[in-house]
């Protein structure tokens, strides 16, 4: 029998080669034959083909595609967890796929998000996940699918570096331009009452930073400043890091969004909060 790899073969029309395999693998009992194909290989090959041609694997090409053992419905991950070959004839480790199988998303309930939480190593306790999960949720409105990156970047922003937060953010509006000055205007939440300031900057997030620092009164040198990704596609986290100087003291911050400009305030002024806190 010829065959195609991702549709790529002796000619077109050609029979699907994953496809094949792992009918015979699945339906032995009914084919009454075999393969010496090693198809734990199969998901490795297909990448291989793809990057050697050009040609992108589609998200939803059987076997060897990104959804094709991805589940975001709420109760199809539950039936997932609790008996896997209701959904799945095919183990995703079977064709070598070591992609995590169950995307988070917005319809996804607190059961997955455990599950998920426990695979990746953590053990919150239930208040814990209840606060990651707020956030999450948050996160899952905004993006189509949450990731194991976005997922850490939350829980570590929730329990590993957890601060007391004396200033929190209520809004901000950014005004930029190629031919003016930036400028950012910061409402923040002190002991319940709200404090609004303006200020122009290099830059937006110069702007924002000059504008919390006229209402906190805390000065402080910024000694870094970085940007980052934290997983891939257009609704991405950023995920901003400070390293302030103040009073002799370095103190660092970090925060994620898909407002590149919300991480940055909401990441120095957790390094900001370090420092109220530590007084």
């Amino acid at each position: 029998m010829e065959c195609t790899i991702n549709g790529i073969g002796e000619r077109a029309g050609n029979a699907s080669m994953e496809e094949i395999v792992m009918g015979l693998v699945v339906r032995r009992d009914r084919f009454k034959a075999k393969t010496s194909i090693n198809a734990r290989e199969i998901y490795k090959t297909s990448r291989l083909v793809s990057k050697l041609t050009g040609f992108v694997i589609a998200p939803n090409k059987a076997i060897v595609g990104l959804n094709a053992f991805r589940h975001e419905s709420g109760i199809h991950q539950d039936g997932v967890l609790k008996k896997r070959a209701t959904y799945e004839i095919i183990r995703a480790e079977d064709v070598g796929f070591k992609v995590e199988s169950l995307v988070l998303g917005k319809h996804s309930g607190r059961h997955a998000f455990k599950e998920r939480l426990l695979k990746l190593g953590y053990k919150p306790n239930d208040h814990e996940i209840d606060e990651v999960f707020k956030k999450f949720k948050a996160l899952a409105d905004k993006k189509k699918q949450v990731f194991d990156d976005d997922i850490m970047a939350l829980i570590q922003e929730e329990i590993e570096g957890k601060v007391p937060e004396v200033w929190r953010l209520n809004t901000f509006v950014i005004s930029s331009g190629n031919r003016i000055q930036p400028s950012a205007r910061i409402r923040l939440v002190f002991r319940g009452k709200i404090f609004e300031n303006t200020a122009s900057g290099d830059g937006p997030v110069d702007a924002c930073y000059k504008a919390i620092e006229g209402i906190t009164r805390v000065k402080c040198q910024l000694l870094d400043y970085s940007l980052q990704s934290v997983t891939r596609g257009e609704d991405a986290q950023g995920e901003a890091s400070v390293r302030l100087r103040c009073n002799g003291k370095e103190i660092s911050g970090r925060a994620s969004s898909t407002d590149i400009i919300e991480a940055s305030i909401r990441a120095y002024l957790q390094a900001i909060n370090k420092i109220v806190f530590a007084k």
